[in-house]
């Protein structure tokens, strides 16, 4: 099976972080330069990379500059944070991105989805669903859409969108497991890849994700704390 890793670059303040559920107080991990760090990860074997601008995603000033320069690098990138319209999501392909990653505009603006997998094709549309308590959560988790993820990936899926990003918000950041039947049922109810992040903390917890069906996952405050490393993760992907 194919199973993609990716290794998340968390900007805020022009740093590299990693939060703990989401909230911008709660830094677990705050490093001086994110284009280092990703150069670190390539250099550990990575082919794609994870980048969030979580400024942008927190309605501050987003970092473009940085985020350009990490979109140049010679890996598969996937961004998002603050991406609020179709020409915020143009810009970035246009740019150098691989994928953008949709989240409170596609929510607010369904159609976005479907002119931009019409221009770019749909490869290059990721749509975010970030649950809590079975509920998809919007600007930058601090609301609820009030809907469930499987009929919002239902919808996307519909409207051109290549893959899912899935987040458990509930245990982001926690390095305390994941809960793999949120995971497998928004799998198992929509027919595009979902790329699965949240409570991995463990080489298990890898593992587990593969078994649901899913399509790759985002690692971050674990490999971020040496809980374990790219290259074990790796050794795990080529045995499925």
């Amino acid at each position: 099976m194919s199973f993609d890793v990716f290794p998340a670059i968390d900007i805020k303040d022009g740093r590299c972080v990693q939060l703990v559920g989401g909230a911008p107080e709660n830094v677990l991990v705050s490093l001086e330069d994110p284009l280092s760090v990703a150069e670190h990860w390539i250099s550990s074997g990575a082919s794609s990379l994870h980048v969030i601008d979580l400024d942008g995603a927190f309605g501050k000033p987003r970092n473009l500059k940085l985020v350009y320069k990490l979109a140049k690098l010679d890996v598969f990138i996937q961004v998002g944070g603050g991406v609020r319209s179709r020409q915020d999501a143009a810009d970035l392909l246009q740019m150098g991105a691989d994928r953008v990653i949709l989240g409170t505009a596609a929510v607010r603006d369904p159609t976005i989805v479907y002119d931009l997998s019409a221009e770019f094709g749909s490869a290059s549309v990721m749509v975010s669903v970030d649950a809590r308590g079975g509920e998809v959560l919007i600007e930058g988790w601090t609301r609820s859409s009030g809907l469930r993820p499987q009929e919002l990936g239902l919808v996307f899926q519909d409207l051109g969108a290549g893959s899912l990003l899935f987040t458990d918000v509930e245990v982001e950041g926690m390095m305390g497991g994941i809960r793999t039947d949120i995971v497998k049922n928004l799998v198992e109810y929509v027919d595009v890849p979902v790329v699965a992040a949240g409570g991995v903390g463990r080489l298990d917890d890898i593992r587990a994700i593969a078994s649901t069906g899913a399509a790759g996952v985002v690692v971050g405050s674990a490999i971020y704390m040496a809980k374990f490393t790219l290259n074990d993760v790796f050794k795990i992907v080529s045995d499925l």
